[in-house]
């Protein structure tokens, strides 16, 4: 998906906090990031001896932001944009210094009107179409409640990670993150994972260290394994014919997690590959292109970010 989402001040419009003759400031990159796409914050913030931070505390689109020190006077985070918003965003931290004083700063972020998404059309059975039953719908819905409370559990540890995230499948992708779902001519979705060519059996990889927080058999998806990477991070992995993980197994990057099958709502077997920063969707190859120095486990003395 090739919109974009244009900001009115090369990116953000920074609103700092005076201290002194230096400010605390806080910027966003990438200059034009998609719908569903991971931001980088960075933090920048005088830290005289007399008067330390102890404490950063920050938000973007109702998720936590947790900021690892990178260099002295200088924090990292991540952030989502959600695929479906509009107006605009503002990312807010707040500082608390050793004296008890403390400083917010903000970056706001300006969203255009969203386009349609471009579609795929798809020649499918007739049932692909039809309206969920009121039981089925029930359904869909507990599982979507429960997708989300990974999410937001992801919150509770910091990054597990140390390693750069890699892809699950080295195959071809075959549906990219945010196009449509053309049905019969008819649209009905839009695709919010990445899609990867496999036959029933191929090995599934986790894309990073984590813990394995969820294995079911859900209707649309199918046999699902879900990873908390900590850190917000969690990605997901749909259709398995067969999971290998139990719920709590700790995995390392790139240990088989299942076998690429065609359970659940689907034409074949293939591996959809999903990602979530919180509850927000994400497009999980954001995850791939995060170097690792950039945002990863803490290294050294960080302050708190809860």
């Amino acid at each position: 998906m090739k919109t974009c989402i244009n900001t009115a001040v090369a990116l953000s419009t920074f609103i700092s906090v005076s201290l002194g003759a230096q400010s605390s400031r806080l910027s966003v990159a990438p200059a034009r990031p998609e719908p569903g796409a991971i931001v980088r914050l960075t933090l920048s913030a005088p830290t005289p001896q007399r008067d330390s931070i102890v404490s950063i505390r920050g938000a973007l689109a109702g998720e936590p932001l947790h900021f690892i020190a990178a260099t002295s006077g200088a924090w990292h985070a991540i952030g989502a944009v959600p695929v479906d918003a509009e107006g605009s965003l503002v990312a807010s931290v707040v500082l608390q210094r050793a004296s008890g004083k403390t400083e917010t700063v903000r970056a706001r972020l300006t969203l255009p009107k969203l386009p349609p998404p471009v579609a795929q059309p798809l020649a499918v059975d007739s049932t692909f179409t039809r309206p969920l039953d009121s039981a089925t719908a029930a359904r869909v819905a507990r599982e979507n409640l429960r997708a989300r409370a990974v999410g937001s559990r992801a919150h509770d540890s910091p990054p597990m990670w140390t390693a750069s995230f890699l892809r699950p499948k080295t195959s071809v992708i075959t549906s990219e993150f945010g196009s449509g779902r053309l049905f019969n001519s008819r649209m009905t979705s839009r695709h919010l994972g990445v899609d990867f060519r496999g036959a029933v059996g191929e090995p599934v990889r986790a894309a990073n260290r984590g813990v394995v927080a969820l294995v079911d058999n859900f209707f649309l998806a199918g046999n699902v394994v879900y990873i908390d990477h900590g850190g917000g991070v969690v990605t997901a992995y749909f259709h398995l014919s067969k999971p290998l993980v139990a719920v709590g197994d700790t995995v390392v990057r790139g240990q088989q997690v299942g076998l690429i099958g065609a359970t659940g709502r689907v034409t074949g077997p293939h591996l959809h590959w999903a990602a979530r920063y919180g509850t927000i969707t994400i497009n999980p190859l954001d995850l791939v292109a995060l170097d690792r120095k950039w945002y990863s486990a803490p290294r050294g003395t960080s302050v708190s970010s809860r």
